[in-house]
């Protein structure tokens, strides 16, 4: 197996070969659609018919399989990248977890008042294997939010990087990546616990006899 076809296979979390993935992916198999128009289509899909919300958290495995993910109404940037990437290996495209620190700019009231910081950590993005070449995508903002926040939402257009919105419609700074944790293949769920453990010890205290919270 090649570095390549690594990033084909189903594993614990991106499990597509279950019922709920195949059922997202299967408008898509049997149309003439280039890998890159799949990619487009898949990435708009898990864009906005999942909305974002970076207030429900678990620590519990499971939530962080893609089929899990697949029947809720909204996740956050990790649910939503992890759904996204199930999605593209089903179709034949080779895709990864990418995480990172950020900072939001932008309508950070509650996300200040919830996590005592605008930046959040691990944010996930997705890179996937297009036309010989790696590009990443962030799938996390949906487009009614970037509305409501006067951001413009990110497009992909099948070639280039599509991972943050860096200024607001009016010039104003959105978004800017802090730190990079690079890319996994598979979704490494211990890095992701003790990072947000390290980084929001507060927030991490409520789990105590909790698999799941929402702020």
């Amino acid at each position: 197996m090649n570095n390549i076809e690594v990033y084909l296979q189903p594993t614990r979390y991106i499990d597509y070969r279950t019922d709920e993935i195949q059922q997202i992916v299967g408008a898509f198999l049997n149309q003439s659609y280039s890998q890159k128009e799949i990619a487009i289509q898949l990435y708009l899909t898990v864009r906005d018919q999942w909305r974002y919300n970076p207030y429900h958290l678990s620590f519990t495995k499971n939530a962080y399989k893609a089929s899990t993910i697949a029947v809720k109404k909204e996740g956050h940037c990790v649910d939503k990248s992890i759904l996204l990437i199930a999605c593209l290996r089903a179709v034949g495209i080779p895709a990864r977890i990418h995480l990172a620190k950020v900072k939001n700019h932008i309508a950070v009231e509650r996300l200040t008042e919830k996590f005592g910081t605008n930046e959040i950590t691990p944010h996930g993005m997705v890179n996937l294997f297009l036309e010989g070449s790696w590009v990443k995508v962030s799938p996390a903002f949906n487009k009614e939010l970037c509305y409501k926040c006067n951001v413009p939402p990110l497009d992909f257009d099948g070639k280039k990087d599509a991972i943050f919105q860096q200024y607001d419609n009016t010039g104003n700074l959105f978004m800017e990546y802090l730190d990079d944790y690079g890319h996994f293949e598979d979704i490494p769920t211990e890095f992701i616990f003790e990072n947000f453990k390290a980084n929001y010890p507060h927030i991490y205290k409520i789990f105590e006899g909790s698999n799941e919270i929402q702020l």
